[in-house]
């Protein structure tokens, strides 16, 4: 608060091009001792600032209850239960959980006072970095794919890049007023469900292809029976908590990437038989898929078609990150 850009010109500026965020996040590694049990003063301050209407008391409450009735959430599966403008959102969080950096809650937020590393039944809350598997040894190449990546390399820019796209600035009277990112209040889509995401965007199903090619799913989100059976394959006898593997077993989240990934295989094989015509039939269900840990391709929060990613890297942790510091 009260810091100005330096009059510098942009063909010379190294370094920072913004102001720090005051949205007060509390960070917590998965070492640290340890865990908030309230908010700090200030984002008590800040949320109370714009929560100045109805909607945004009803917001607050639906996000309590969310807790409330599991203590761990991502920010896209928050945004597929709760319609709240995409901003206020980055302050109401704050407010009600803390975030979790590394380990197996990595990228996550978590109800103040709860600490997943003393709760076995925590591991349902786990997060999954699933990746789809592309290349002519799986059959198929990235062009061929029919899910799209969230970020092209040629888009990429750095976090800290002076030259941007200029965004429409949400201002203090726009947060309080309730206005959308385009600044108009006469949109076609209800309130209750105009800033909501798709249900896919956290959940995996069988039968249906991700929406992108790399996602973050929580372990209770993947709703296909045989990744529920692999996922409680220990249940009542967890003994210890890792930083790689939590709760699970070791291995858990290769074996999960491993049959999610048969699953896509199977999906595109049916909607594009060409692509495998020249593939031996001597494959069999339990191919080789050596999991690919190249560069994270993306994230960061995929809106409705009339809202832009915030700005700065579309890593979904880092950009995360990059929103409260």
């Amino acid at each position: 608060e009260g810091y100005n850009n330096p009059q510098v010109s942009g063909e010379n500026l190294i370094g920072l091009s913004r102001a720090r965020r005051p949205h007060n996040a509390i960070f917590v590694n998965f070492d640290d001792e340890e865990i908030p049990t309230k908010p700090l003063d200030a984002a008590v301050q800040t949320w109370k600032k714009v929560c100045t209407n109805p909607v945004d008391k009803k917001v607050e409450e639906e996000l309590r209850k969310l807790f409330e009735v599991r203590p761990v959430w991502s920010r896209n599966a928050v945004k597929a239960n709760i319609s709240v403008h995409p901003d206020k959102l980055k302050l109401l969080l704050p407010y009600l959980a803390y975030y979790m950096l590394t380990g197996p809650w990595r990228s996550l937020w978590v109800r103040f006072g709860y600490d997943p590393r003393k709760h076995p039944e925590a591991k349902i809350y786990q997060v999954l970095d699933f990746r789809i598997r592309c290349g002519m040894k799986y059959g198929y190449a990235p062009n061929d794919m029919p899910v799209k990546a969230k970020r092209s390399t040629y888009n990429y820019s750095l976090p800290i890049t002076v030259k941007k796209p200029v965004s429409h600035t949400v201002s203090v009277h726009d947060l309080k007023q309730g206005l959308g990112t385009s600044g108009a209040a006469g949109t076609k889509k209800p309130a209750s469900s105009r800033y909501k995401l798709k249900e896919s965007i956290y959940i995996f199903q069988e039968g249906a292809l991700p929406p992108y090619r790399q996602m973050f799913y929580q372990l209770c989100d993947l709703n296909v029976e045989s990744l529920q059976k692999i996922i409680h394959r220990n249940d009542g006898t967890e003994s210890e908590c890792t930083e790689r593997d939590g709760w699970c077993l070791p291995k858990t989240s290769d074996d999960l990437r491993d049959s999610m990934s048969l699953m896509i295989k199977q999906i595109i094989r049916s909607t594009r038989p060409a692509l495998f015509s020249n593939t031996t039939s001597s494959e069999d269900g339990k191919e080789q898929l050596a999991y690919e840990s190249g560069e994270d391709e993306d994230d960061e929060e995929e809106e409705e078609e009339e809202f832009k990613p915030s700005d700065g890297s579309e890593n979904e942790m880092e950009t995360e990150i990059l929103d409260y510091v």
